[in-house]
C-alpha cells in the first residue's frame, strides 16, 4: 500500500489520477499517456483546481493560466487556445473536451469539437457567464441574465432548442 500525504484534491480520468498536494504541486499516476505529467511537471506549481476528461487533465494555476496533459484529442493539448486561457476561474469537462470560464464571463473551449470542444456556433452568446456544467458530451452555461447556452453533442444535451423559451428570461 502506498500513501500520499497532504493531498488537497484528487481527480481521475478514465485510466489515471492526478492529485494536488498542499504545496500546490501535482502527482500523477496511471496510464502512461494520461497519467504522466512529466512533460508539464515543471509548470505544475501553484495548482488550484484540476479537471479531467476521459483521457486527459487540465489544471488552473494560481496566476489563472491553465496547463493541460494527456490525450490530445481529449483536451490534453490546449496550445491553440493557450493565449486565451488567462484569468481562468472554473474548468468543466465532458468526456472529450474542456470549457474554461474566464474572469470576464467569457468561455474558452478545446478538445473534440462535436463533444463541446468547439463553441464557435454559440460563442457570440457566451458572455456574462457565471457557471458552466457538463454532461458526457455537451456543455451548458448560465449567464448573469439567467439565459442558458448549450453546445456539444445534441444527444447529450448540447441542443436545448426545444426548451429554449423556458431557459431564457430574454430571447438570445
Amino acid at each position: 500500500m502506498q500513501v500520499l500525504k497532504d493531498v488537497r484534491q484528487i481527480k481521475s480520468c478514465g485510466r489515471a489520477y492526478a492529485a494536488i498536494l498542499g504545496d500546490g504541486s501535482v502527482v500523477c499516476w496511471g496510464s502512461r499517456r494520461a497519467g504522466s505529467c512529466k512533460t508539464v511537471e515543471a509548470r505544475l506549481k501553484g495548482v488550484q483546481q484540476i479537471q479531467a476528461t476521459s483521457d486527459s487533465f487540465a489544471a488552473i494555476l494560481s496566476d489563472g493560466s491553465v496547463v493541460t496533459w494527456g490525450e490530445e484529442n481529449y483536451g490534453g493539448d490546449s496550445s491553440h487556445v493557450e493565449a486565451q486561457l488567462k484569468n481562468v476561474q472554473q474548468l468543466q469537462a465532458t468526456d472529450f473536451a474542456f470549457a474554461a470560464l474566464l474572469e470576464d464571463g467569457s468561455v474558452v473551449t478545446w478538445g473534440t469539437s462535436g463533444c463541446g470542444g468547439d463553441s464557435s456556433s454559440v460563442q457570440q452568446h457566451l458572455h456574462g457567464v457565471h457557471q458552466i456544467q457538463a454532461s458526457h458530451r455537451a456543455f451548458a452555461a448560465i449567464r448573469n441574465d439567467g439565459c442558458v447556452v448549450t453546445w456539444g453533442d445534441a444527444g447529450w444535451g448540447g441542443n436545448s432548442h426545444a426548451v429554449q423559451g423556458q431557459l431564457n428570461s430574454r430571447p438570445l
